[in-house]
């Protein structure tokens, strides 16, 4: 996510969403456009075609077909260890910028969360909250996330460092740790918590060998995935660092489709929703940039951008706002 752009150019790139795509795809001649000497996806060993085809989606947008053959696979990553895992990523300190402007309550990041995490719909991790500061100020739409806060106060009230904050600013929860007294949830000025009140969602079964009640003691817990969920636990949003481990975007930045959320890492002073990229200094400093309760000390690593010049008026996005008794049962 590093930022080779002038300064003066604003760090505006336009990244395609579909390059995360390049990483598992080895194409044909035909498809790339060159030489088996220059085209890195050309296998380096001539092979037999299957004859059977795939459809991929190219770095122009078309849809291709290529043979079966072609595609090369990648590598699972080795499972961290629990103190791996803690420690997080060195050199890093990940940070978003939300731009209010520009949402209108899709809830596509909420539900981009909710099945990537397992999360019952109640439940959700990415809260898009109806907002209007005063009796005389316009409405807007604000999605809310954990802060992870640099002094978060859910980690000093946890009795049984379940609740931990890594060097990379990431704030995660250790469900073989948690036993569900809630006291961070008390703590968290931003209510961003939820605890699991019911059994967790199952993931697809894929192999039909394997009954449904086994699935949780062969999936391995991982901090990083917080999966499988537990039950009498907290859950929280984690900001996918199993996705950044791959070079990839949190699943809310992702599913956005528009540009609402920007992730990126402060030490490299880059933020990409995918589509653009900006020098995260720029941004925040042009777009006068804020952080929620800033006079509590809790220093967040998420930052807003205000409603100003909004893409979609209010109005736009409450076709897409549940009934006040069911948007939230969280607590």
């Amino acid at each position: 996510m590093s930022c080779k752009c002038n300064k003066e150019e604003g760090c505006q790139n336009n990244n395609s969403r579909r390059e995360f795509l390049l990483s598992g795809l080895a194409a044909t001649m035909v498809a790339v456009g060159c030489s088996d000497k220059t085209s890195p996806f050309i296998p380096e060993e001539t092979i037999a075609l299957t004859g059977e085809k795939v459809k991929l989606l190219s770095v122009d947008g078309e849809v291709i077909e290529i043979d079966k053959a072609y595609l090369k696979p990648v590598p699972d990553i080795t499972h961290l260890t629990n103190k791996q895992e803690r420690e997080g990523m060195a050199g890093k300190k990940f940070v978003m910028v939300i731009d209010l402007s520009r949402c209108k309550n899709l809830k596509k990041c909420q539900s981009a969360c909710n099945h990537a995490h397992q999360v019952h719909p109640g439940q959700n991790w990415v809260k898009v909250l109806s907002m209007d500061d005063a009796d005389h100020s316009a409405p807007y739409w604000q999605p809310t996330t954990c802060m992870h806060c640099d002094e978060p106060p859910c980690v000093k009230v946890c009795p049984v460092d379940a609740t931990f904050k890594r060097q990379d600013g990431i704030v995660l929860i250790d469900s073989n740790r948690c036993i569900g007294c809630r006291f961070c949830m008390a703590a968290c000025p931003y209510t961003t918590r939820v605890f699991n009140w019911e059994d967790p969602i199952q993931a697809v079964v894929t192999d039909n060998s394997m009954p449904q009640e086994n699935m949780d003691s062969k999936q391995h817990y991982s901090c990083e995935t917080s999966l499988p969920q537990k039950k009498g636990t907290v859950g929280k949003c984690d900001f996918c660092p199993d996705m950044i481990r791959k070079g990839e975007l949190p699943h809310c930045v992702s599913a956005c489709p528009n540009g609402v959320f920007m992730f990126g890492d402060m030490n490299e002073d880059a933020v990409t929703n995918g589509a653009e990229t900006y020098r995260f200094s720029d941004l925040i400093k042009d777009k006068a940039g804020y952080r929620l309760m800033e006079d509590l000390g809790t220093k967040p690593s998420v930052y807003y951008l205000p409603p100003v010049n909004r893409s979609f008026p209010f109005e736009s996005g409450l076709e897409n706002q549940l009934p006040a008794d069911q948007m939230n049962h969280s607590k």
